[in-house]
């Protein structure tokens, strides 16, 4: 799907219909064989063609070109038929390039399609993410080992976990206790331990990876935790990985570690999530909402509240990350991890009102340019669209997000919150501020 956002809450008319004879499009070169190749190239391709048939005969003939055309805001993607394309000899040589690099590692039967026990350190993963990861990698029958600094309990019972399955469970975790930055001392930790594969759930720069690298020389593959906050902000969208990049991003320090590790001639893999949600979620995500929906409080959202973004259930992630463990598809490739649909900031308010059992709560909107919050913030999302494509991920790794938003949010809400445990307690000070300048009073509780 490609979207054209015309600002925020902005609809795009387009000026063609989709079936028109002339249509602009994208061609995105991006495939198991191509992709390091297209981001290399930092860019997509376009051109003006006359003919658009045959649908899904270009996929077909090519694998790995995908023709995209442009129609109204929020339209399916469409396979089209399109000549004269003069990439298709380097998407060609791109493939033999990164089957020849991937080759390196496939470990993976494809007649039995079992994989090997590994073993495998795991870096944090004791707050969200990891929670969920750790499990299902020893459910796989893989030797996990965390590395922290021990400040917080190396395992913890989920809610809807039986005593029996968390006993079984954590009696398997290994520990080892640590401070990452501590550059000497985790290389002294780690070396002759023999780790085969490295989650890095919270690696911040480049210079946290090096002694990992250094400590581990056999290392089989690195699987790296960045974010889809490190592309440059566009107009075009959903994001695809080999969209061009924000060197000023606050997240620069997770681009420098994919450079790292594909200049070092690691096999890595990085997973790029948008906003993650679900139980234990540190980041008020969608704790913003509730705490607001259990009070009767109006729900302030800045501008038009039409803005489009996308949230992914942790739980999908962890399976994403497991899925390109072993696998040499994946092996020097940067895969986005999110939901399957885009929502709007309003519907994200009524998606959680739903979930939770709520009555549909009353949305105000304001305009940010109007107040000084200071410090705080006043709403939990970036202000803008802001989603991405899973298309590869779906592809390449035969993953695929089990979670809709709203059932997704009622396990959140049901195991977590609605429980009465939350990571932060609700502040209305900016809330008040909004509405005390839209002259909307709030009734308080006696």
């Amino acid at each position: 799907m490609v979207v054209m956002a015309a600002g925020a809450g902005a609809a795009m008319a387009t000026s063609r219909p989709m079936h028109s004879v002339t249509t602009l499009i994208t061609v995105d070169v991006r495939s198991t064989g191509s992709a390091s190749f297209a981001r290399r190239q930092q860019q997509q391709h376009k051109y003006e063609v006359a003919s658009l048939s045959r649908p899904n005969l270009l996929e077909a003939a090519f694998t790995g070109l995908h023709c995209t055309d442009f129609g109204a805001f929020l339209c399916p993607r469409q396979h089209r038929f399109c000549s004269g394309i003069s990439e298709v000899a380097l998407q060609r040589s791109a493939t033999h390039l990164q089957q020849s690099r991937k080759s390196r590692w496939a470990v993976v039967s494809a007649s039995s399609g079992q994989t090997e026990s590994k073993k495998i350190l795991l870096m944090g993963g004791t707050r969200f993410i990891g929670i969920y990861l750790a499990r299902l990698l020893v459910e796989a029958g893989h030797e996990v080992t965390m590395f922290t600094r021990g400040k917080a309990a190396i395992t913890q019972q989920l809610a809807d976990e039986s005593d029996k399955d968390y006993a079984e469970f954590s009696g398997k975790v290994k520990h080892i206790q640590g401070d990452r930055l501590d550059f000497e001392g985790l290389k002294s930790k780690l070396s002759g331990t023999g780790f085969e594969a490295v989650y890095d759930i919270n690696g911040r720069e480049a210079v946290e990876v090096e002694p990992i690298l250094e400590a581990l020389p056999n290392i089989k593959q690195y699987i790296f935790c960045s974010s889809a906050g490190v592309y440059l902000k566009s107009d075009l969208l959903p994001h695809f990985e080999v969209d061009a990049v924000d060197p000023k991003s606050r997240h620069k320090g997770k681009l420098d570690t994919e450079s790292l590790l594909q200049k070092k001639g690691v096999p890595w893999t990085s997973i790029r999530p948008v906003y993650i949600y679900g139980p234990l979620n540190y980041n008020p995500v969608e704790e913003w909402f509730f705490h607001r929906l259990k009070v009767g409080r109006p729900i302030p959202v800045p501008n038009s509240g039409l803005q489009v973004t996308q949230l992914g259930h942790v739980k999908d992630l962890a399976k994403a990350f497991v899925s390109v463990l072993q696998n040499p598809v994946a092996i020097g490739e940067v895969y986005n991890i999110s939901g399957s649909k885009y929502v709007t900031f309003d519907g994200i308010a009524r998606a959680c009102a739903k979930a939770a059992g709520f009555a549909t709560p009353e949305i105000v909107h304001y305009n940010p340019k109007e107040f000084d919050f200071g410090k705080k913030k006043a709403f939990p999302l970036r202000d803008q669209h802001f989603f991405t494509s899973i298309e590869k991920a779906q592809k390449d790794l035969g993953w695929a997000p089990e979670f809709g938003l709203v059932d997704g949010l009622a396990d959140s809400y049901n195991l977590d919150f609605g429980r009465g445990t939350f990571r932060k307690a609700a502040d209305f000070s900016t809330d008040d501020m909004i509405l005390e300048k839209l002259g909307i009073k709030v009734a308080v509780a006696a």
